[in-house]
């Protein structure tokens, strides 16, 4: 069982940087893939980027083009994801999700996650 709990969100202007932590327990948190999602008002959720759990091999949805960052430290049990050039349309719930067996070829499914946080807001302004 991993328990999941975001930090770091809030409001920021267009342009803006930000960075999302998500603290886990458990002690097998290292063998862990780790993802980001978020979900924006009226909007189904999106994949945002994938780390596994040595940290080596990052995943990134196609509308980071090269803003965000994941990354873990296995030490702290806590996974972030570093925002950068922040839009109004990145605007959204962040939610962090782990998986046990991270496969390559599901990353971006909703379905390949077994434990959720409950999420932190996010808000740019224009």
């Amino acid at each position: 069982q991993v328990q999941l709990v975001e930090s770091g969100g809030g409001l920021v202007q267009a342009g803006g940087s930000l960075r999302l932590a998500c603290a886990a327990s458990g002690r097998t948190f290292s063998s862990y893939g780790m993802g980001w999602f978020r979900q924006a008002p009226g909007k189904e959720r999106e994949f945002v980027a994938a780390i596994r759990w040595s940290g080596g091999t990052t995943y990134y949805g196609d509308f980071v083009k090269g803003r965000f960052a994941i990354s873990r430290d296995n030490a702290k049990n806590t996974v972030y994801l570093q925002m950068n050039s922040l839009k109004p349309e990145d605007t959204a719930v962040y939610y962090c999700a782990a998986d046990r067996f991270l496969n390559s070829n599901y990353v971006r499914e909703i379905s390949e996650y077994d434990f959720w946080g409950q999420g932190t807001q996010v808000t740019v302004s224009s």
